[in-house]
């Protein structure tokens, strides 16, 4: 399976009342990419590392640490896949900014509940072969770096679509863009590390919830490990 199906429904969607554009058509994204990676390695210096845990094709979660505002983009480049990206819904009330991750492929999702049709969505787009982004903290970490504590989300719709994770680990992004500056600071350096995958199992006698739990600490064990 290449690509996902075009079967997934794209449309305007609307949260509060507001409608959100459809997302860009895959090589209009793939020229965006190319664009703001351009932009990313002029004012900062991103380095990758194990780039070849990132499989091609086939239903993905891409699981991470959350440290700035640009995190979706500067793990994105080496992605080279049609991916989405479920974002705080709160994001896209926000003047052009909302507009602008929508039809880069954002899906806005309520951390407290909420409408449902993103996380239907989501699993739609995972069993069909699509790659989806998560940040399991619910939001940006803590200012020094460190990880809030991971929300079991990602790991409930892996367990659900039956697709494994891709952890990935944000490191220095807090010294670009820390929470306290209203813009980031130009010419630091990030580092994206890509894990290994893993695939999750629930064991003879475990509940969900008790596996999510489980699957959940292992996850952000091995983003911490890299920080």
């Amino acid at each position: 399976m290449n690509q996902p199906s075009t079967t997934v429904q794209e449309s305007p969607s609307r949260n509060g009342g507001r409608s959100y554009p459809t997302v860009l058509p895959q090589w209009a994204l793939e020229i965006v990419r190319a664009i703001i990676g351009c932009f990313l390695r002029l004012f900062w210096r991103v380095k990758f590392v194990n780039t070849e845990y990132i499989p091609a094709t086939g239903g993905l979660i891409i699981a991470s640490n959350h440290q700035t505002y640009l995190d979706p983009f500067w793990l994105s480049l080496p992605i080279k896949r049609p991916t989405r990206y479920l974002a705080w819904a709160d994001a896209f009330n926000w003047p052009l900014i909302g507009s602008f991750i929508s039809l880069l492929g954002a899906w806005p999702l309520q951390l407290e509940g909420g409408d449902p049709a993103p996380i239907r969505k989501t699993r739609q787009w995972l069993r069909e072969g699509g790659a989806m982004v998560i940040f399991p903290e619910g939001g940006r970490g803590h200012s020094d770096g460190s990880m809030r504590k991971f929300k079991a989300g990602a790991v409930r719709m892996a367990l659900e679509a039956g697709v494994p994770i891709l952890p990935v680990t944000i490191r220095g992004g807090e010294k670009i863009w820390p929470s306290t500056l209203r813009l980031p600071r130009l010419g630091r350096s990030v580092e994206i590390t890509y894990h290994p995958l893993i695939r999750l199992e629930q064991h003879n006698g475990e509940g969900a919830r008790e596996c999510a739990r489980r699957e959940t600490e292992r996850l952000a064990e091995i983003v911490r490990s890299a920080l």
